[in-house]
């Protein structure tokens, strides 16, 4: 019996190296888009508060006169006026109303456009500076909102301020060079926390300047995002829009954990060509 040992390979010849199979472990593949915690438990959230449309009208209404933001609730020229919620909503309010949503599709657009930059914001902020964040620019949309439609009756939801906030900050660092809108982009997590580039740099990069020029032109011709909700009407309230979009932009390094980039390093870095040949 011819033994494994006494036969030479059949395919080898004398002076000349033998194949060797190389074996490729094919690295995994990173999904496409892969959610935080926080940026998850946020929409839950919204999803959850979205099932009051189940309630009879009378006390999904009640919800909305207590919970939604009403101008005319911080107006003392007409006493007579009763608003549901007291005084206590005239704290809430600047918060709540960014939890509630007209329909599903109202809904849905909000949840859509957070999630690319919702996501890379959650892991860099972490959940606490990520929900103290989104409740500062929903704060700050209300405020918005307040002074140009001072005497307005109808309540005001929507999350779209936050959301707007969320693509602002986002920006901030969304176009470094590794970062989530790169060619050049690293894993989810790396992506999110290169150093941003300092608001007078960005501002003058060509990529941010024109997504805040579609960002600008799309909410101010349609208005997509939060809703103003009465029996009759329903209106968009862009102001809320511009305020949360300001107070992301403007606000992000209060909670920004992550270094600033010095000037210098903000030219070379924001230089990103594509590695493609």
């Amino acid at each position: 019996m011819d033994s494994p040992h006494d036969s030479p390979p059949q395919d080898s010849q004398p002076g000349l190296p033998v194949a060797q199979e190389a074996v490729h472990e094919e690295a995994p593949r990173e999904p496409i888009l892969t959610l935080p915690f926080a940026l998850t438990a946020y929409i839950v959230l919204l999803a959850v508060i979205h099932l009051r449309v189940l309630l009879p009208p009378e006390l999904e209404n009640w919800t909305i006169d207590v919970f939604g933001f009403i101008p005319k609730r911080y107006d003392s020229s007409l006493l007579n006026l009763e608003i549901p919620g007291g005084a206590g909503a005239k704290v809430w309010s600047f918060v709540t109303y960014s939890l509630l949503h007209a329909n599903l599709t109202h809904l849905g657009f909000n949840v859509l456009w957070l999630l690319p930059f919702g996501s890379a914001l959650a892991r860099r902020f972490g959940a606490v500076r990520f929900f103290l964040f989104l409740a500062v620019t929903a704060a700050a949309g209300a405020l918005a909102h307040l002074v140009t439609h001072e005497h307005a009756v109808a309540p005001m939801i929507g999350a779209s301020a936050s959301v707007s906030g969320a693509m602002a900050a986002a920006i901030r660092f969304a176009f470094v060079r590794g970062s989530f809108l790169s060619f050049n982009r690293s894993d989810a997590d790396t992506a999110a926390r290169v150093p941003a580039l300092p608001l007078s740099r960005a501002l003058r990069d060509g990529r941010v300047v024109g997504f805040l020029a579609v960002w600008f032109g799309v909410n101010i011709i349609f208005g997509v995002g939060a809703i103003g909700v009465d029996s009759e009407t329903t209106s968009v309230a862009w102001q809320a829009h511009i305020g949360g979009f300001f107070a992301g932009l403007l606000l992000f390094t209060l909670f920004d954990p992550v270094p600033r980039m010095r000037n210098d390093a903000a030219d070379a870095s924001s230089q990103d060509v594509s590695d493609r040949i």
